[in-house]
Protein backbone atom coordinates (compact mmCIF):
# COMPACT_ATOMS: atom_id res chain seq x y z
CA UNK A 1 0.00 0.00 0.00
CA UNK A 2 1.39 3.39 -0.97
CA UNK A 3 1.97 6.12 1.60
CA UNK A 4 -0.64 8.27 -0.09
CA UNK A 5 -3.24 5.51 0.19
CA UNK A 6 -2.31 4.87 3.82
CA UNK A 7 -2.73 8.59 4.54
CA UNK A 8 -6.17 8.68 2.89
CA UNK A 9 -7.20 5.50 4.73
CA UNK A 10 -6.12 6.95 8.08
CA UNK A 11 -8.03 10.17 7.41
CA UNK A 12 -11.11 8.23 6.36
CA UNK A 13 -11.05 6.28 9.62
CA UNK A 14 -11.51 9.55 11.51
CA UNK A 15 -14.66 10.53 9.60
CA UNK A 16 -18.12 10.16 11.12
CA UNK A 17 -19.93 7.06 9.86
CA UNK A 18 -22.26 9.07 7.60
CA UNK A 19 -19.30 10.68 5.86
CA UNK A 20 -17.54 7.32 5.52
CA UNK A 21 -20.65 5.98 3.81
CA UNK A 22 -20.80 9.00 1.50
CA UNK A 23 -17.13 8.47 0.62
CA UNK A 24 -17.70 4.80 -0.16
CA UNK A 25 -20.70 5.67 -2.30
CA UNK A 26 -18.68 8.28 -4.20
CA UNK A 27 -15.83 5.86 -4.83
CA UNK A 28 -18.17 3.13 -6.04
CA UNK A 29 -19.91 5.53 -8.41
CA UNK A 30 -16.56 6.67 -9.77
CA UNK A 31 -15.59 3.07 -10.34
CA UNK A 32 -18.90 2.55 -12.10
CA UNK A 33 -19.35 -0.76 -10.37
CA UNK A 34 -21.75 -0.48 -7.45
CA UNK A 35 -22.13 -3.72 -5.56
CA UNK A 36 -25.42 -5.24 -6.77
CA UNK A 37 -25.87 -7.23 -3.57
CA UNK A 38 -25.32 -4.13 -1.44
CA UNK A 39 -27.76 -2.14 -3.58
CA UNK A 40 -30.37 -4.87 -3.07
CA UNK A 41 -29.81 -4.90 0.70
CA UNK A 42 -30.16 -1.09 0.89
CA UNK A 43 -33.28 -1.12 -1.30
CA UNK A 44 -34.87 -3.72 0.97
CA UNK A 45 -33.83 -1.75 4.09
CA UNK A 46 -35.29 1.46 2.66
CA UNK A 47 -38.53 -0.29 1.81
CA UNK A 48 -38.80 -1.79 5.30
CA UNK A 49 -38.08 1.57 6.93
CA UNK A 50 -40.65 3.30 4.74
CA UNK A 51 -43.27 0.71 5.68
CA UNK A 52 -42.41 1.01 9.38
CA UNK A 53 -42.69 4.80 9.13
CA UNK A 54 -46.13 4.58 7.52
CA UNK A 55 -47.25 2.14 10.21
CA UNK A 56 -45.95 4.37 13.01
CA UNK A 57 -43.35 1.83 14.13
CA UNK A 58 -40.31 3.95 13.26
CA UNK A 59 -39.00 6.55 15.69
CA UNK A 60 -37.97 9.63 13.70
CA UNK A 61 -36.16 12.82 14.62
CA UNK A 62 -36.41 16.28 13.20
CA UNK A 63 -33.54 17.05 10.82
CA UNK A 64 -32.75 20.38 12.50
CA UNK A 65 -32.51 18.73 15.92
CA UNK A 66 -30.13 16.08 14.60
CA UNK A 67 -27.90 18.65 12.88
CA UNK A 68 -27.89 20.85 15.98
CA UNK A 69 -26.87 17.89 18.13
CA UNK A 70 -24.08 16.92 15.74
CA UNK A 71 -22.68 20.45 15.73
CA UNK A 72 -22.40 20.66 19.49
CA UNK A 73 -18.83 20.34 20.80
Amino acid sequence: MSQKLECVRDQARELPDAEKLALVDTLLIELGQPDAELEEVWAREASERRQAHHEGRLHTRDYREVIERLRRP
